[in-house]
């Protein structure tokens, strides 16, 4: 069996046809095609189902999938591992957090780490979305979702609370003429955001905005009143806190990378900043 057929043949079970197979592969449609034939050959076994729009899988073919699918979870291991043991005198380690975490509780702290660990440089990428570790998009991520990864190092660093925030004038107004300041609809699923239109009762959503600072901002200016994270909010003197009728939700944060990184020394001292200063702003619960 020739390994490089598994590669090809695990292309097409994640993409579902040999056109989409060979567009990520960057081969034209006959090489993946050929290679899975190949495949086939070699294991006396017939994997695919020619379908008039798409390659289905045979029940032997799911089996083989979720064998290989294992083999490369393995080989990205292995280039994680290379990595680590090849690490230069001065290392880079790379970090990917939400935005509001990487640019409010993470980059103010960069300057007193970098003069304590000079040989360690940091790279901070602020996004929304989950990278993927296992294709080298970053090192360490804070995340507010537990993955379900088990070959993956979790652990709970923080607890985010929140609360509802809007400029002092708003308290002179009565609550039933509230505007507010919420997450665009693509975000709707997000449990602050469902929290928010918990508390709605038929008032008017007046600015959308998929980034939180930029919410944040829109508040300070008075427009409307918006749910922060507490370590945004109380920290904001142009803002204050309101009542509100229904406990706001928490959402546990948690620190996660190969576990291979814990034989990298940089990576270690890394991931003991990240829980400090995130510890601190946001003290984990004692909830599992």
């Amino acid at each position: 069996m020739d390994w490089q057929d598994l590669h090809y043949f695990l292309a097409l079970a994640r993409c579902g046809s040999m056109s989409a197979a060979a567009k990520e592969l960057r081969v034209d449609h006959a090489t993946v095609s050929r290679r899975i034939a190949a495949l086939e050959t070699s294991l006396g076994l017939r994997l695919t189902e020619r379908l008039p729009r798409r390659t289905a899988l045979t029940e032997q073919g799911k089996v083989i999938a979720s064998l290989a699918d294992e083999m490369n979870r393995i080989a990205d291991r292995v280039g994680i591992q290379a990595k680590s043991l090849s690490a230069a005198p001065t290392t880079a380690v790379r970090i990917s957090a939400s935005p509001a975490v990487a640019a409010q509780l993470i980059a103010p702290a960069v300057a007193d780490f970098t003069q304590r660990h000079p040989t360690i440089s940091l790279s901070l990428s602020g996004v929304s979305h989950h990278v993927q570790l296992n294709k080298g998009e970053a090192d360490i991520a804070v995340r507010l979702t537990r993955p379900d990864d088990p070959d993956l190092l979790t652990r709970r660093i923080g607890t985010m609370r929140f609360g509802l925030y809007a400029s002092p004038c708003w308290l002179d107004k009565p609550p039933d003429s509230w505007l507010f300041i919420a997450y665009e609809n693509a975000l709707d699923h997000v449990t602050q955001q469902q929290w928010l239109g918990s508390l709605l009762n038929g008032r008017q959503i007046i600015f959308r905005a998929s980034d939180l600072m930029a919410q944040q901002q829109a508040a300070r200016g008075g427009l409307g009143v918006v749910t922060l994270p507490c370590f945004m909010g109380d920290d904001d003197s142009s803002l204050i806190k309101l009542p509100v009728s229904s406990p706001p939700p928490v959402r546990s944060i948690w620190l996660v990378a190969y576990p291979e990184y814990r034989r990298d020394p940089s990576a270690v001292m890394v991931m003991e900043f990240l829980a400090d200063v995130i510890g601190k702003a946001c003290p984990p619960d004692k909830t599992p």
